[in-house]
């Protein structure tokens, strides 16, 4: 009677089996890519679940790429006494920094105004351009945070486009953005924020706007989530 060897009761188990499985599930990166979804901005995850396809179906676009999106937000502050005042402008950077989360940059004039007194090259103010999530997140606190706390707010112009699907909307106060403290305001200022499209056209981008939430005047707000 033929009797099995003690080498071949103390072989291991081939775990070819379980390599192979290992690799399936090990993907742990690849299975982490539905996580990073679930941390996007949530007008990222509205445009990309629910406005991406209103839109086409709301103008007949059958190529998803013709679909109106956002490319950035651009706010630029000027500031024509930075020169003589350079305290000003350090406040000015970082308050903008405060309210985007973003660093900035300071803007400097192209060309010499006499009458200003203004040579090239001097710092006139600054600036912050935001894309991908940063601009999701600063579109929804922009909407939901800031704009409701605008002096005898009716809503926002609806006569803002540039005839090319981008928006921009002045700001009177930069004491609007709750990032702000009061107390260390040196001094009030504006600033102008464009918010520029793919759309190429004043309805589409329009309607893209009224998708996230924006208080147009004389509308309704379509309310987000």
């Amino acid at each position: 009677m033929a009797t099995q060897s003690p080498k071949a009761e103390q072989a291991p188990p081939s775990d070819k089996a379980g390599k192979r499985g290992k690799g399936k599930e090990g993907g742990a990166g690849r299975e982490a890519k539905p996580k990073a979804r679930e941390g996007k901005p949530r007008l990222q995850v509205h445009y990309e679940t629910v406005v991406r396809g209103r839109l086409a179906k709301a103008f007949g676009l059958d190529n998803p790429m013709q679909v109106p999106r956002l490319t950035k937000i651009v706010l630029n502050v000027g500031m024509g006494d930075a020169p003589k005042n350079p305290k000003q402008l350090e406040a000015a950077l970082d308050e903008l920094e405060r309210i985007t989360g973003q660093k900035a940059v300071i803007t400097r004039a192209k060309k010499a105004i006499s009458n200003f007194g203004l040579r090239a090259g001097m710092p006139i103010g600054t600036r912050v351009t935001l894309r991908g999530a940063r601009m999701y997140e600063f579109l929804d606190r922009f909407v939901t945070l800031a704009v409701p706390r605008l002096r005898d707010f009716r809503g926002l112009p609806t006569k803002s486009f540039d005839g090319r699907g981008n928006y921009t909307i002045g700001i009177k106060e930069q004491m609007i953005f709750p990032e702000v403290d009061f107390d260390k305001v040196e001094k009030i200022h504006g600033m102008d924020i464009t918010i520029v499209t793919t759309a190429g056209r004043d309805d589409m981008a329009m309607a893209l706007l009224r998708e996230f939430g924006w208080p147009f005047r004389s509308e309704t707000p379509i309310r987000v989530g």
